[in-house]
């Protein structure tokens, strides 16, 4: 047993600072219900709510004829969490669509040093439910 916990611990990494995905990014993603789609992604750090290999952004999509998702994002080391929303005036929360959701993203770099994330993302009530994944890469 004390072998299989020091093999744990040692996996573990923490990172002392964390990496600020700030920027405009690129998107192409598939979602189940409405096919594929484009947009652009725009994260900001909050610095201070960001401590460590801790932070937390403003998160916003664009997605062309669909909308402006705002929401926030809770990054540790390259992994992060999302939620997004569009806007009440859209149809969010008490709306038709009830289009709002959470997604999980991991960052890393790409072939030419961009940043870039995948994204899986639910939404509970999105016609029934609804899923999708987006693939996004920070412009230079």
């Amino acid at each position: 047993m004390k072998k299989c916990i020091a093999v744990l611990a040692m996996s573990w990494s923490f990172q002392a600072c964390a990496v600020d995905f700030s920027g405009v990014y690129d998107c192409t993603g598939q979602d189940a219900h409405e096919g594929a789609y484009t947009g652009t992604v725009t994260m900001k750090l909050r610095p201070e709510h960001s401590h460590a290999a801790d932070a937390s952004y403003d998160f916003q999509l664009d997605v062309p004829n669909y909308g402006v998702y705002t929401g926030h994002a809770a990054v540790h080391g390259h992994h992060a969490a999302m939620h997004f929303a569009l806007p009440a005036e859209q149809g969010e929360y008490g709306g038709k669509t009830h289009d709002f959701g959470t997604g999980i993203a991991a960052f890393k770099k790409n072939a030419k040093g961009q940043w870039t994330f995948r994204k899986f993302y639910f939404e509970p009530g999105f016609k029934g439910g609804n899923t999708g994944v987006e693939v996004c890469t920070r412009q230079a």
